[in-house]
């Protein structure tokens, strides 16, 4: 009987240990996660967890201070080098994302003709939409071939509107899918004089939107070709080791920092000058 008691308590400290020794997964802020998520949705990349790219900044960031390390000899170099390729994969998912929608933005009129077209032809709104599947901008044939898959299984036209939103992932997007939503609840009479309207001034948004953005360019160019220029000529430094070592003193840390954070403020500061009015996805 006393082996037994020794037994359970035995195990019940055994329990109790491995509770308190267990490895913790890192906590992450959910609101991060939430816009991390949402980045990856604009992007098209919804199969990407937002695990796998935190996990692979991580992993770049490893690489990079260990290769600077190796070249220069001195960790706080390495260490901001490092810092930069953390942010590596949030920049290009970033990138792609920015892309995506201005790429959604200019063939948008494109499909809504085509949807007044096929109304107009007689086809109900659930078709028209399935049909953009074959006949609509290339694009947009991957959301819209999902839609007619959902449609067809379910036969719920709104259940597919809101897979359909959640696939685009798009402002734009979310209007017309709003619009068409609309327009199948209050009933088809003015459904062509709606898609005509709403292709019009799509239409004319994305070509005031596209002669600001090119007009922008050189701000934009500007501020990345200042910010990178001496990160460039640090990394050319760190080739030569009587130079590079001096950053491991004291002043060479704060001469580190202090250009880091003037690099990233005067970025932002630039971008916000001279960014455009982004749309905000407000139904979704």
């Amino acid at each position: 009987m006393g082996a037994l008691v020794g037994l359970g308590v035995g195990l019940g400290l055994l329990l109790i240990g491995s509770a308190w020794l267990a490895p913790r997964a890192p906590r992450v802020s959910p609101r991060r996660t939430w816009r991390l998520r949402a980045l990856l949705d604009r992007a098209g990349l919804p199969g990407v967890s937002t695990r796998g790219v935190l996990g692979l900044g991580a992993g770049c960031s490893l690489v990079t201070f260990v290769v600077m390390q190796v070249v220069s000899g001195t960790p706080p170099v390495a260490l901001a080098f490092a810092a930069m390729a953390g942010y590596l994969p949030v920049s290009v998912v970033s990138g792609r994302a920015r892309r995506r929608q201005r790429e959604f933005a200019e063939v948008w009129p494109e499909a809504v003709d085509n949807l007044a077209s096929a109304v107009r032809a007689g086809l109900s709104l659930p078709e028209a939409l399935a049909g953009l599947a074959t006949r609509g901008p290339e694009p947009l044939r991957p959301a819209f071939a999902d839609f007619a898959v959902d449609y067809q299984v379910s036969g719920r036209f709104g259940d597919a509107l809101d897979r359909l939103q959640h696939t685009l992932a798009d402002p734009v997007g979310d209007r017309v899918v709003e619009a068409l939503r609309i327009a199948r609840e209050v009933g088809g009479g003015e459904l062509g004089r709606l898609l005509r309207n709403l292709s019009g001034y799509l239409r004319d948004d994305a070509r005031t939107r596209s002669e600001l953005e090119s007009r922008q360019a050189w701000t934009v160019n500007g501020a990345r070709l200042a910010v990178a220029a001496p990160w460039i000529v640090l990394f050319l430094l760190a080739f030569q080791q009587e130079v590079i070592s001096r950053y491991s003193s004291a002043a060479g840390v704060v001469v580190l920092a202090g250009g880091g954070a003037c690099c990233l403020v005067a970025y932002r500061l630039m971008l916000r000058i001279g960014r455009l009015p982004a749309e905000r996805r407000i139904l979704a």
